[in-house]
């Protein structure tokens, strides 16, 4: 690759998306200068050290395909193991299926797949036979896809690449991905072991595109991993090698606005100071950040009008609890608690009315990690998927109510004698993503994936001359493989276009004609 010494890039947030975008900067040469407005590095993907002892991830909580990432350290000169412990989770995760009298079933879901044949026949022996099916067919839906989800779609005919064509006779975009599960499972428990995983996007698995089976085939296929200390340690293993590479980490900054030179994203103002840069890349929840920061006649495709129309993700509303005492031995890493009527259940979410029996997700993350919780304590983590600010739900009143609503449907799961038991608590609920975390109306997993915003549809990488973005409001999308996909994507169109307009001044054509050429903006 082309060296760029002498060029600069100024990067706004040290999220994941920011922190492996600087990476692959540093790598070509570039001098790179992450502004980051909060004092640790991450943005959600970091782990937070509480009163007493306690370590919780505030976001994400476990790790997937992390090849990706391992190939981005790769490329550095350096490998993942070396920076970050992975453990591989088995069972990944512990599926218990609420029913109209308690509990109905379980599913301890494994990537052996013997055994998950063995847990599904527990529960629906016909379905069982099927499972090696299903994992053949998004085996290869992933090969197909896994090209498309590579690429820029920043010009209209990128929809009409070979990748994207090869990939259409999987599309299927008139199935959900419930509809499409149907086609090998008949219990609705087993369609949801393959299906809850829709909720990483937000979204309905009756709604979202039935593309998005491969997210459960991932994790079957490929794992899921626990970093020990939490996924913090992933954000601060690639923070300290980008420093090592050179980059430029500002903590305690905050960006005020993108400057311009005519059309041209030419630096930015941080604390009140100018910074100049050849190209400026923003990590940051898309709505939110990009329409504080960029002024609108320099997002003609992304209007204010269009960013408050667009859907949005669900939210969720978070309990971190430090407990005396240990959690049940049935209690894993990773529990799910999917409630009986769960399509009644998301449909509420996604229809803006707040579930008075919801599902919840569970993290005991000393199950695995003794590094996570004092001796003789535990560090739990609780996630329930309610409706973004749009419902205009009153949280400031109902938050009390949905605390006990949640503690009391803990017991479920065998987590009894909680309230006696809290040394300590933090909530977080849809305002506090908004005002605390700068989530634009809570919507905890960014603009909604369905199909008319994915790809070209998407807010682009590349989302103006010299101006791009990263993170799960640009394609490929939300998640954190995907999100360091997506900074790969970004990273070499902004290598690109630098060594497009070195070329050009080189020799002697205006700097901004290359420019002009290299991809339709935003």
């Amino acid at each position: 690759m082309r060296a760029l010494t002498g060029r600069r890039v100024a990067v706004v947030g040290a999220g994941p998306g920011g922190l492996a975008s600087a990476l692959l900067l540093a790598r070509a040469g570039i001098h790179v200068t992450i502004f980051e407005k909060d004092s640790q590095v991450g943005g959600r993907t970091k782990t937070v050290e509480a009163p007493g002892g306690y370590r919780f991830d505030i976001g994400p909580t476990f790790f997937l395909y992390p090849q990706i990432l391992a190939d981005i350290f790769a490329s550095c000169g350096e490998r993942l193991e070396d920076h970050v412990k992975l453990e591989r989770l088995d069972p990944q995760y512990h599926l218990v299926f609420e029913g109209q009298d308690g509990i109905s079933g379980t599913i301890s879901a494994t990537g052996d797949v013997g055994r998950l044949e063995q847990e599904i026949a527990r529960l629906a022996p016909d379905d069982a036979k099927n499972v090696k099916a299903f994992f053949a067919e998004n085996r290869t839906k992933l090969n197909y896809f896994k090209p498309v989800l590579e690429q820029a779609f920043h010009t209209l005919r990128s929809m009409a690449s070979p990748a994207m064509l090869a990939a259409l006779p999987y599309l299927h975009p008139g199935r959900s991905v419930d509809r499409d599960l149907k086609r090998h499972f008949a219990d609705p428990r087993v369609r949801l072991a393959f299906s809850f995983q829709t909720k990483y996007l937000g979204m309905s698995p009756f709604r979202c595109p039935s593309l998005f089976t491969i997210l459960s085939f991932l994790e079957y296929e490929h794992g899921v991993y626990h970093p020990v200390g939490g996924c913090g340690a992933v954000s601060e293993a690639m923070a300290g090698l980008a420093g090592r590479m050179g980059v430029d980490l500002r903590l305690n900054s905050t960006v005020e606005r993108v400057l311009f030179d005519g059309k041209r994203a030419c630096g930015l103002v941080a604390d009140g100071e100018t910074f100049n840069a050849d190209a400026v890349m923003i990590n940051g929840d898309f709505a939110k950040v990009v329409r504080a920061l960029v002024p609108e006649r320099h997002r003609p495709r992304w209007r204010d009008a269009k960013i408050q129309k667009a859907r949005l993700s669900c939210s969720t509303f978070m309990l971190y609890l430090g407990l005396e005492g240990k959690m049940p031995d049935s209690l894993g890493h990773h529990t799910i608690l999917l409630a009986d009527g769960y399509e009644k259940n998301i449909r509420e979410i996604t229809e803006g009315t707040l579930p008075m029996q919801p599902s919840l997700y569970v993290q005991h993350a000393g199950y695995t990690d003794g590094g996570m919780a004092p001796p003789g304590h535990t560090a739990l983590y609780v996630l329930v998927p309610v409706p973004n600010l749009k419902a205009g739900i009153d949280w400031s009143t109902l938050r009390e109510t949905y605390r006990a609503l949640i503690l009391e449907r803990l017991k479920l799961l065998g987590i009894d004698d909680l309230e006696s038991r809290i040394r300590y608590e933090r909530i977080i609920d849809p305002t506090q993503w908004e005002e605390d975390f700068a989530v634009h109306e809570g919507a905890t997993f960014n603009l909604a994936h369905d199909l008319m915003q994915m790809l070209y549809f998407r807010p682009h990488n590349r989302f103006g001359p010299g101006l791009y973005i990263v993170g799960g409001g640009t394609h490929p999308g939300s998640g954190l493989p995907v999100i360091y996909e997506g900074a790969r994507i970004s990273a070499r169109l902004l290598i690109e276009e630098l060594a497009g307009a070195r070329a050009a001044a080189t020799a002697g054509i205006p700097d901004t004609a290359p420019l002009a050429t290299s991809g339709e903006a935003s």
